[in-house]
């Protein structure tokens, strides 16, 4: 076999190893993205029906986290500050608009950020009025830092494009804010308020669809690398 022959026969090889190390990989990768979603699905599932617990109070707010606590059903009482309430820009089923993030102070003096749900259009800012007790259920969700896609969020110019806790406490002077918000259940606001309920709770899961194509074409490229090694031999 010339030299030149056998160059060709390694790097068809190198070639074909690593787009088949690499297709392998990924179908691993979403069978692992696989066990993920479907512990998700079933967690929140779990978490949604049950009925509500009083949500984390400051004593465990720094044991607060996404597997520990995320969707979970919570209750909670206080005091809207109305004031204080931040529209996030959101797409919902109901269309484009706002989540309204209203902090809502409890007996104890510590607050929690409550998505009451969704409006058209923010609402202009107003001078604080009278505060009557209310009680809330909801579900808990963890902060969303940052911003959205390619949007940072711009607290001077109150334009906010992710439920980004600590961000909003600093910029309405809040404090002690708990780590995490409240999505509000439908109908706990007044009917003419911001509409609840909407969270989404339904979550794709095609991962193992996308798992069998990468293997699928893994054994593609082993196929064709034994085909042309034998019409090559």
């Amino acid at each position: 076999m010339s030299p030149a022959r056998s160059r060709g026969r390694l790097a068809l090889t190198i070639v074909a190893l690593v787009l088949f190390a690499g297709f392998a990989a990924l179908g691993t990768w979403q069978l692992q993205r696989l066990q993920w979603k479907t512990a998700l699905i079933a967690r929140v599932d779990q978490r949604v029906a049950a009925a509500p617990v009083p949500a984390p109070g400051p004593e465990r707010w720094s044991a607060v986290s996404a597997a520990g606590d995320e969707y979970r059903h919570v209750r909670l009482s206080g005091v809207f500050l109305h004031h204080l309430a931040t529209p996030v820009q959101a797409v919902t089923a109901l269309g484009g608009g706002y989540w309204l993030l209203t902090p809502l102070r409890q007996a104890d003096g510590s607050i929690v950020l409550v998505n009451r749900g969704f409006v058209k259009a923010a609402p202009a800012p107003a001078a604080p009025p009278p505060g009557a007790p209310v009680a809330v259920t909801g579900l808990l969700r963890i902060s969303e830092p940052g911003g959205g896609f390619l949007r940072d969020n711009d607290p001077s110019h109150n334009r906010w494009f992710s439920r980004d806790v600590r961000a909003i406490a600093a910029a309405r002077g809040l404090s002690p804010v708990a780590p995490y918000f409240v999505d509000a259940d439908a109908g706990t606001d007044d009917a003419s308020g911001p509409i609840g309920g909407l969270t989404v709770i339904s979550f794709h899961n095609n991962h193992l669809v996308y798992a069998l194509t990468w293997y699928a074409l893994a054994a593609m490229v082993a196929g064709a690398w034994f085909w042309i090694r034998r019409q090559r031999a």
